[in-house]
């Protein structure tokens, strides 16, 4: 876990990246935060990054979700209002801890998130994840993505290539995991909790499959939602070449949201 402190802060924003990758990938966006007058909490999941040496496996998702609630009661420490942030496969699991916990959070906001793949593997690599998972979970595979899917930022196309810490191959029990989460999160849609939920989607992604994340939007049943759709970005939308109009996107609805609870809160001493 990592804590990025502002000056002054506002609030606190807990950051969770997302498959493959790690924390590190997002210096970019932590400075902006703290720019802006926010702490943020963050980390490597397990099985990711500096997190351990068995990168690309888990033994579970729960493991997810249990780091980001630390990540999450660590940020209440500040006593500010909290607002969870997860990318990718990151904000299939804070979808997957909202749901499992009870959270209190000012605000999500959820970029690109993993609730449908635009390429899954084919009926035969399925089928035999599912015989092998009981037997060797920890054998790991190639993820066979294809390289610079994420971004159109060549800075990390360069960057990327010379990462050690970037994940090539996952294990088959971490595969099944992420389905397995996928299939929760798009069932329980509807007993999704009412959070205020910020989407932020690229319109050209080539992992996630934007319908999916439409028709999960749709069918979740908040008061306060909104989806922004960026047309011609890829997937890492916080990393693309647009990524400052991106941010402001994001920093407008967590602004309001902070106006909004400062709001009911002089409403409430007023009536005391």
């Amino acid at each position: 876990m990592r804590i990025k402190e502002a000056e002054y802060a506002k609030a606190v924003i807990v950051l969770v990246h997302g498959a493959n990758e790690h924390h590190r990938r997002y210096d970019w966006l932590v400075s902006k935060w703290i720019e802006s007058g926010y702490h943020v909490v963050l980390g490597d999941l397990p099985g990711q990054g500096e997190s351990t040496r068995r990168r690309g496996h888990i033994d579970s998702f729960d493991q997810y979700i249990e780091t980001i609630e630390k990540w999450i009661n660590r940020a209440h420490e500040f006593h500010l209002p909290v607002f969870l942030l997860g990318h990718s496969m990151g904000g299939l699991a804070s979808i997957r801890t909202i749901m499992e916990k009870r959270l209190l959070l000012t605000g999500v906001i959820l970029s690109s998130p993993c609730v449908g793949l635009v390429n899954p593997p084919n009926k035969g690599v399925d089928i035999l994840s599912k015989v092998l998972n009981p037997i060797v979970p920890s054998l790991r595979l190639n993820s066979k993505l294809q390289p610079n899917i994420g971004t159109r930022n060549k800075e990390f196309h360069a960057r990327d290539q010379d990462d050690p810490l970037m994940i090539q191959k996952v294990s088959v029990r971490w595969y099944r995991e992420l389905l397995k989460a996928i299939k929760i999160a798009s069932e329980g849609a509807r007993t999704f909790p009412n959070q205020p939920l910020l989407v932020v989607q690229g319109g050209d992604d080539r992992i996630v499959d934007k319908q999916s994340v439409v028709s999960w939007f749709n069918r979740i049943p908040l008061t306060d939602k909104a989806y922004s759709e960026w047309d011609g970005l890829y997937h890492e939308v916080f990393n693309e070449p647009e990524r400052d109009a991106v941010f402001k996107t994001a920093r407008s609805f967590v602004e309001l949201k902070l106006e909004m609870l400062t709001y009911k809160e002089t409403i409430m001493t007023a009536n005391k």
